[in-house]
């Protein structure tokens, strides 16, 4: 279905992308790069609803409205691929694939407008900022309008554990919910050799570090999927000094709403008693971030059948989150993976994390096929 010059635009924007990442809520050249890049295609109405985003408007008479969403923000990683077109800007990388994201739907953008007469009503395509951080940029977006009308909605993700070029097409609730989390653990600062006339918030950190691991091993219904991972320890400024405080962080996963409060309140328990059982005081701070990325049915069924079948592949719910899911909470929709890897590739949000480009032009076809079945011209 694409045209062999508009693969050679897919690759060539990525890599452009790609080469100058931004990151949450910093997307301005990006942004512009997309607003001049759909100017050229022409055809389109565009708005900027927030500073960062773009939204584009193909409408042909009347029909449903169907919205296609791709993700623009990169990371706070130092990029170490070696790739020819890495990251110009140190620390900054598009290490979750969201320069393809963005690449792909700009490719399904000029298809579209070429095949105008083959549609009915209209397709919206949301260059959402801040995927990464929340609140994210789908809040704002659906507060600015950008959903007003739409019946459907439909993004997509490479996946780097995938096969290049398999797609999945998840039904029901897919990625997690994913908060975090924050325990200030405060002790009585002293001298390290006289840990008698001192609290030591260190060794009550430990504990309650060890015990967080017990939440889902053994407080959790075993069939529900949950995960805790304290993945920060910050405290301690000499070898011979006992700090005033210990700072851990983390992440919990969860599918269901039940069990996240479950966790939340089990991760207080336990931080306030573990570190009240050394003589020291615990305060939580836990934020909920993206809901639960439920795939509607029908949906999926509609984006399923667009698919080529021998790409079709199963997938597993995973434990990450995404913010497509707030538009799920407003309209029914789908977000579907691609394959873009395979095995030996690194993994999202890794610095040497990578992706085969033959999977632009697969994705791009689904996202074709799905809009022109949608919005068929009776």
């Amino acid at each position: 279905m694409i045209a062999p010059e508009l693969v050679t635009d897919l690759v060539r924007w990525r890599r452009h992308l790609h080469a100058n990442p931004e990151l949450s809520y910093e997307e301005h050249e990006t942004s512009r790069f997309v607003e001049q890049t759909l100017r050229e295609i022409g055809g389109l109405e565009l708005s900027r609803p927030t500073p960062t985003s773009v939204v584009a408007r193909l409408r042909n008479g009347d029909g449903p409205t169907l919205a296609l969403r791709a993700d623009m923000d990169a990371l706070p990683i130092e990029e170490a691929t070696g790739l020819e077109f890495a990251s110009t800007r140190p620390g900054v990388m598009h290490a979750c694939g969201h320069d393809a994201h963005t690449a792909i739907l700009l490719g399904v953008a000029r298809t579209l407008v070429d095949r105008r007469d083959d549609l009915a009503g209209e397709v919206r395509f949301l260059f959402q900022h801040a995927e990464e951080l929340p609140p994210g940029g789908a809040r704002a977006l659906i507060a600015a309008g950008a959903l007003d009308g739409v019946d459907v909605v439909v993004g997509a993700h490479v996946f780097s554990i995938v096969e290049s070029g398999r797609v999945a097409v998840p039904v029901g609730p897919f990625m997690a919910a994913p908060d975090t989390f924050e325990i200030v653990i405060r002790g009585a600062g002293g001298h390290a050799a006289m840990v008698h006339s001192a609290v030591d918030p260190v060794v009550a950190a430990a504990q309650v570090v060890v015990n967080l691991q017990q939440i889902v091993s053994r407080e959790v219904k075993a069939i529900l999927p949950a995960v805790v991972s304290v993945t920060r320890i910050a405290g301690g400024t000499a070898d011979n000094v006992i700090p005033e405080e210990v700072v851990l962080g983390g992440t919990v996963r969860t599918f269901e709403a039940e069990v996240q409060a479950q966790i939340r309140s089990a991760i207080e328990r336990i931080a306030t008693g573990v570190a009240a059982a050394h003589r020291c005081t615990a305060e939580l701070r836990y934020d909920g971030g993206y809901a639960t990325t439920v795939n509607e049915a029908g949906v999926a069924a509609l984006v399923a059948r667009n698919v080529d079948p021998a790409r079709l592949t199963e997938l597993e719910p995973v434990m990450g989150g995404e913010d497509f899911s707030a538009y799920q909470q407003v309209v029914p929709g789908c977000f579907f993976i691609v394959g873009a890897g395979g095995d030996g590739a690194a993994p999202h949000h890794h610095p040497r994390f990578a992706i085969d480009e033959a999977a632009l032009p697969v994705a791009h076809d689904v996202f074709v096929r799905t809009a022109l079945d949608f919005c068929r011209r009776a």
